[in-house]
């Protein structure tokens, strides 16, 4: 039987499961082996290898298998213990007491201590794009010993325990940070110590990122592996040949086009993963600058999205490679999503009598130019882009399409602000407050810091139900504040969300157990070994 393409994406994993389950269970009568390399591909090259300051995807992958979190999460988003073996909260939500796994040093030789975890919270307070929301009840954080720690909160906050994750909330060595000068540009960022199962070796730029197998780690007798290579390969055809030959065994976050993925899944040595996203479900949308003369009219951006069929992207530029949605927040986090907001059906008259109302009417063949800055994290965002130019064009509006690489997309959009319009991902996380306010309150404009508020939206109701919702321990009065900021976000547009992404890893069968929790390929990659 031929598969549409949409039907192929609708379910990659679902015509693998049989094969998958018969490695699995092969697996688990050989057992873990020790040794072998595992090549890890990812793209585009990291900007740091400690993610302290930074969201971006690849960084995350690269770092978590030398910095740790306090916490892991399972499929179900239940905490499991990482550096943290336990943990209590008291009855008012105020404070939070962990206990810390005892016996762990840093890759120097040093010991791991609460020290280090007070040191990191105030350091992801600061400096993480989401911590400032993360931890902004954040009063006090006490090392009763070395190993218990004491967090105490102004005022409540519910989503707290399910920050943790090693990509989320990494925990840094206070002995090569405090003292040392701006910790942005420590040298630990690019040449980390942490307490992880895998030990930094070598980063040679544009090239790869060397790791070797930790022989002192807390959870013996992991790692497995004995090395580590994450491979930065930036073209897309050559990353599917890597995999057809053998070259790499394992990458995330769909390493491959659509139409590949369609051909690897008839391949016997390759296998499809869909599982592995949960901790962190990611929309793609478009984010307007709303300092731009044009699009600071809402009638601009309402006829804009007027005029662009999400279908299309979806089919089009992604293959059918995601799911329709209608709100910024993801319809798999269930508890919060609200179908019942404003939309804009496809409508190219309606877009032209709204641009006309908004005082912008044809001149000649165009109203007015936009630049349209895609995130360059691989072809898809490029054609989305494409077919925006296209759909804009039909409507009066000249568009073009601006290429670059991710540093300088960085600080084009983030320090520069020279933009007008972009396409990048919304990443959720397991909650609004720590996944979405950074985008869109007042105090989340931050020149210079990436994934935050680049629109400059500016609604003080906003702002309110943002803070609301990070304090609101009630979860129907939390879900209705939540569906109100959502109702106000799809009228006013600072964002236009256009389709949920699906992302699949793409695998070697020879590898064993590389995603076993919701973090997947974020994973540390401690219990990952190879079938001979």
């Amino acid at each position: 039987m031929t598969l549409s393409r949409r039907a192929f994406v609708a379910a990659p994993v679902a015509g693998l499961l049989l094969p998958a389950a018969i490695t699995r269970a092969r697996a688990a009568e050989e057992g873990p082996r020790h040794g072998g390399r595992l090549n890890f591909v990812i793209h585009p090259e990291p900007t740091t290898l400690v993610c302290f300051n930074t969201t971006e995807g690849p960084a995350i992958q690269a770092s978590s298998k030398v910095v740790e979190g306090l916490l892991t999460y399972d499929f179900d988003l239940n905490p499991r213990p990482q550096l943290a073996t336990a943990w209590s909260v008291s009855e008012d939500g105020l404070q939070y007491r962990f206990e810390l796994r005892r016996n762990v040093s840093w890759h120097d030789g040093q010991p791991f201590t609460a020290a280090d975890v007070v040191y990191s919270f105030g350091l992801l307070k600061s400096a993480h794009p989401r911590g400032r929301t993360t931890f902004a009840n954040l009063q006090e954080v006490r090392a009763v010993d070395d190993h218990t720690v004491q967090v105490v909160l102004s005022k409540p906050a519910p989503y707290l325990l399910y920050a943790l994750a090693a990509g989320e909330s990494p925990i840094v060595p206070r002995h090569l940070y405090e003292g040392k000068g701006d910790p942005l540009l420590n040298p630990n960022n690019r040449a980390p110590v942490g307490t992880g199962p895998f030990v930094f070796k070598e980063w040679v730029n544009g090239s790869y990122i060397s790791y070797v197998r930790n022989p002192n780690y807390w959870d013996a007798p992991k790692p497995y592996l004995d090395a580590l290579l994450v491979r930065i390969i930036p073209d897309g055809a050559a990353r599917a040949v890597a995999f057809e030959t053998g070259e790499i065994d394992i990458g995330g976050s769909t390493p491959v086009s659509p139409l590949d993925l369609e051909r690897f899944a008839k391949l016997p040595h390759l296998g499809l993963e869909n599982r592995g996203s949960e901790y962190a479900p990611t929309l793609y949308g478009i984010e307007f600058n709303l300092d731009n003369p044009y699009l600071r009219h809402k009638l601009v951006r309402q006829a804009i999205a007027h005029a662009i069929d999400p279908s299309a992207v979806l089919n089009v530029a992604w293959y059918g490679l995601g799911e329709p949605t209608v709100s910024i927040v993801s319809p798999t986090l269930k508890r919060f999503y609200n179908p019942d907001v404003k939309t804009y059906p496809f409508d190219p008259k309606r877009a032209a009598q709204l641009l006309d109302q908004a005082g912008f009417p044809l001149n000649g063949r165009f109203r007015f130019a936009l630049t349209h800055d895609y995130q360059p994290f691989g072809e898809n965002f490029k054609r989305t882009g494409e077919y925006l130019k296209s759909a804009l064009a039909a409507v009066g509006i000249d568009v073009t399409v601006r290429g670059q690489d991710f540093p300088s997309y960085l600080k084009r959009v983030y320090s520069d602000r020279d933009y007008d319009f972009t396409n990048h991902p919304f990443t959720n996380m397991f909650d609004p407050t720590v996944g979405l306010q950074r985008f869109f309150t007042s105090d989340n404009f931050r020149k210079g810091v990436a994934f935050t508020n680049a629109s400059h939206y500016a609604n003080p109701e906003v702002d309110r139900l943002f803070a609301e919702i990070a304090i609101e321990a009630d979860a129907g009065k939390r879900k209705a504040a939540i569906d109100r900021f959502q109702d106000i976000l799809a009228d006013e547009l600072p964002v236009i969300p256009l389709m949920l992404s699906r992302s699949v890893t793409v695998y070697n069968r020879k590898v064993i157990d590389h995603t076993v929790d919701a973090t997947g390929v974020q994973g540390n990659f401690a219990g990952v070994w190879l079938r001979s």
